[in-house]
């Protein structure tokens, strides 16, 4: 064969990276089976280790990546007209969606009773040691260092002696403060702020680099994560909460497959390209359980497959993944509030139904893009004056659920930009309905330039 030949063959059609995580989860599954039923210590301590590993890589970068996508996409906001009136736009969608999101939350509750059909009993019941209120969220805004870290410290007794260990974590909300502070001070800086915002640019590319590189094990750790899941839980766990898991998971579905499809067809865009081109940062999502783990896999699909523009997406999509959360902050809350309600034998009216709606538009930026939503439960429960002992009950089988709403969270992470750029005319179309790359779009504008 003569090199033009070879030159012209079709180039091997790669393994999708999103069919490569189904994989992982399938075989996940499997194994997870198989160390429940065969009683495999090791095997579920191997898997349990390789997912602590891989939710831990995503960790260690969330504070350089939230942090700098955060200066960035804020100082970019100058190359886009009308500034102001797409962040105020993306911010009306993100409560938009949030409070229909909610809406469906409260109606499958009020149909299903899942907290009246729990085999459940509340004599164990507990509090959580992380807990959230309203003035918790509203000191949790100030950030108490420049990178919102925070020190823990656990003594344990043994042979007679005490230990003292510290540890490390990271204020994500407080991050989001920073990184905004950040943008705007070098945003008003002008011209003098250069250097930084270089600095940044480069530091967000390097950690962008460094997720890319972690995302690419994510078949392996969604084995790992799915497999520790089912072999720890089983249906054994999940049979007693067993309406309150299908709720969840119906509820994500209905916004995800429902509510999404009609926000799109409402607004001219194909439902069909839209999740062809968000699908791979979806299904990470589902596996990771982490919004900002998949940051550059939604941003990437923002930009080079639905066609928004990348100084808007920047922006937009960094925000949402710390503040768009329809999975974790609305269904969620609804969903679990009431199955608190309902188990403790306490009686909700119109008000607490409002209470639980507000707090799912206004509160959403507490759960912060990490997994879990313990914190914005718990200020629904507390807002609402219900046993806080009630999230104890349900945090056994949180994991399980956490990828069902972390996935609905990435997908309107992704919808809202491709949205708001479409109703203001700069959604590059041909990208979105797959006409083209963005390279491409680019070179035909030029052409089209230089031809006038």
């Amino acid at each position: 064969m003569s090199s033009s030949a070879t030159a012209a063959a079709p180039a091997r059609r790669q393994f999708p990276f999103w069919a490569q995580v189904l994989v992982g989860l399938a075989a996940g599954v499997l194994l997870g089976f198989l160390a429940r039923a065969f009683t495999l210590g090791w095997l579920t301590e191997t898997m349990a280790t390789v997912g602590t590993i891989f939710v831990q890589l995503l960790r260690v970068l969330v504070v350089p990546l939230v942090l700098t996508a955060l200066i960035v996409s804020i100082t970019q906001l100058r190359k886009v007209a009308n500034a102001a009136r797409l962040a105020v736009q993306t911010l009306l969608w993100f409560a938009i969606t949030a409070a229909v999101s909610v809406v469906i939350g409260i109606a499958i509750g009020l149909l299903t009773n899942p907290g009246a059909n729990a085999s459940i009993g509340t004599e164990g019941a507990a509090a959580v040691a992380t807990q959230g209120s309203w003035l918790d969220f509203l000191k949790s805004l100030v950030p108490g260092n420049i990178l919102g870290l925070e020190v823990s410290s656990k003594a344990t007794e043994a042979a007679g002696s005490i230990a003292v260990s510290s540890s490390l974590s990271f204020n994500v909300l407080q991050l989001v403060v920073i990184g905004i502070a950040l943008g705007a001070a070098a945003l008003a800086a002008g011209e003098k702020a250069g250097p930084f915002v270089s600095f940044a640019e480069s530091v967000l590319a390097v950690a962008q680099k460094l997720v890319w590189w972690v995302i690419r094990l994510a078949p392996i750790g969604s084995a790992a994560l799915i497999g520790k899941a089912v072999a720890t839980y089983g249906w054994n766990l999940l049979a007693p909460l067993g309406v309150f898991t299908i709720d969840v998971y119906l509820g994500c579905a209905l916004v995800l497959f429902g509510l999404y499809p009609v926000l799109l067809k409402l607004n001219g865009l194909s439902v069909r390209r839209f999740f062809a081109g968000a699908w791979e940062a979806i299904v990470f999502a589902f596996v990771s359980r982490s919004s900002i783990g998949t940051l550059p896999l939604t941003q990437s699909a923002a930009i080079d497959k639905l066609g928004v523009p990348r100084e808007y997406a920047s922006f937009a999509v960094p925000l949402g993944a710390t503040t768009k959360m329809d999975g974790c902050a609305a269904i969620y809350p609804a969903l679990a509030a009431i199955t608190v309600a309902q188990l403790f034998g306490i009686q909700l009216n119109l008000t607490h139904y409002l209470l639980i709606a507000f707090v799912a538009v206004v509160g959403s930026a507490a759960t912060a893009g990490l997994t879990g939503a313990v914190v914005m439960l718990t200020l629904t429960l507390s807002t609402l004056g219900l046993p806080l002992e009630g999230v104890g009950l349900l945090m056994a089988i949180d994991p399980i659920l956490d990828m069902a709403r972390t996935a609905t969270n990435v997908a309107g992470q992704a919808l809202v930009p491709a949205i708001v750029a479409k109703r203001n005319g700069i959604l590059d179309e041909d990208v979105y309905n797959g006409r083209g790359s963005v390279a491409e779009t680019g070179d035909r504008q030029e052409l089209a330039g230089a031809s006038a």
